[in-house]
């Protein structure tokens, strides 16, 4: 009696020390620790420090810059004749550049920066999403091989009762040697299916584990707040609608567009130059100490410039419709996954019914053969084809609903979910 209090005290203290997590703790965890979101985050600020330096256009430049010779030599007339001095010199200049007029081409360089930065920060949220798609598929799978592990170990030890009835058979002359063999080739071929299912299920708490940061072991419980995710999906065409309107990517690729048209809005610009204000000051002492000044306008336009500025403007311009056409094979292939996934959706819901009714005709069928084998009325074949029937109905029933999440976190992160 006190060892039996012994065993399930051990087993009271060891489900309250079992780790306990839930998928959005892992999604947290992931999106504060994976370095593809801080490079991401990285990204923006770089984006936005380019920006920054593109404004300064705007803004008066001014630069300062002076000079000091402690040796120079001067020639100075004296007497019809010129006669060489050495003496030291210093010159100070200050220049102040504003720039007026230039056709577009820094509001378009700038507004272009702006796009880039913006696709910056939808590349971080599409980041994020796929993040937590990846992880919702991992937290996904660790859950079925938790499951099939039990269903496994109900198979086998199902397999091992059957052995030894088939070796009590044996010995009482009611069934041949025979039978015990092939249901202890059965026994070995579900201990190793256990152990695949188990490394399976190490392998999706290891990924999960690098994901989060923290170690998950194969003692992990994993919550589970619905068994399958219960969501009404529209038809295809308008889910393909809500995605046009959500996903980041097509969103990234229309930023892209209205950048490039934008460089090129620009490098047409180059072609009729700029106009600047220019006010400059400068003191030099070299012998005799005098300064000047000048503040006027400069007027820059390009005459010949090898072809550059043409090379220039037609690359921005094929570059601007390769981002179109870019946007729309993106689309395309948006639309040809998001009605595959359509289909496949209706089919699996389809498929849980069909396993459902499965398991309940096959576990009566399996009921009656194991009884009638007990009694010697049956044959091992029978026993194993409808112990088998009912193992591949109980995991085609756990894979339907492992892929139907999975089809859901699929259109969840095409939509631009991030939670």
């Amino acid at each position: 009696m006190i060892k039996i209090l012994f065993v399930y005290f051990y087993i009271f203290v060891f489900v309250l020390s079992a780790k306990v997590v839930s998928v959005d703790e892992c999604i947290d965890k992931t999106l504060k620790n994976h370095p593809d979101v801080k490079k991401a985050a990285l990204g923006v600020f770089e984006k936005k420090s380019s920006v920054d330096i593109a404004k300064a256009d705007y803004l008066p430049q001014i630069n300062v810059s002076a000079q000091y010779n402690p040796i120079d030599t001067f020639a100075v007339p004296k007497d019809n004749q010129f006669e060489t001095i050495e003496d030291d010199s210093w010159r100070v200049d200050a220049v102040l550049n504003q720039k007026i007029y230039d056709f577009g081409k820094t509001t378009s360089t700038i507004k272009a920066y702006e796009k880039d930065e913006n696709i910056a920060n939808l590349s971080l949220d599409d980041a994020k999403a796929l993040l937590v798609y990846s992880v919702k598929n991992q937290y996904n799978l660790a859950l079925l091989k938790t499951k099939e592990i039990e269903v496994r170990k109900k198979d086998l030890q199902t397999k091992e009762e059957l052995y030894k009835q088939a070796k009590a058979l044996v010995l009482q002359g009611l069934k041949t040697e025979a039978d015990a063999t092939s249901i202890l080739s059965e026994l070995y071929i579900a201990q190793d299916n256990l152990a695949i299912a188990k490394a399976d299920l190490n392998k999706a708490l290891t990924t999960l584990s690098l994901y989060t940061g923290e170690r998950l072991d194969a003692d992990t419980q994993l919550k589970e707040s619905v068994e399958v995710k219960n969501q009404n999906i529209m038809s295809a065409d308008m889910l393909f609608k809500d995605i046009l309107s959500k996903n980041f990517l097509l969103k990234s690729s229309q930023e892209e567009i209205k950048k490039d048209a934008l460089i090129y809005k620009a490098a047409k610009a180059q072609n009729f130059g700029s106009i600047d204000a220019i006010a400059s000051y400068n003191y030099q002492n070299s012998l005799n100490e005098y300064d000047e000044s000048l503040v006027g306008v400069s007027i820059t336009v390009p005459i010949y410039n090898g072809g550059r500025i043409s090379a220039q403007t037609q690359q921005a311009r094929i570059a601007k419709e390769i981002a179109k056409e870019s946007y729309n094979s993106q689309k395309l292939l948006l639309q040809e996954e998001v009605e595959n996934l359509v289909i496949d959706l209706q089919r699996y819901r389809y498929t849980i019914k069909a396993k459902k009714a499965l398991i309940e005709s096959s576990n009566a069928t399996k009921e009656i053969v194991e009884a009638r084998y007990k009694e010697g009325l049956a044959t091992y074949i029978e026993v194993l084809d409808a112990s088998s029937t009912y193992l591949f109905a109980k995991l085609g029933l756990l894979e339907a609903k492992f892929s139907i999440n999975n089809i859901i976190n699929r259109l969840d992160y095409l939509q631009g979910q991030i939670q």
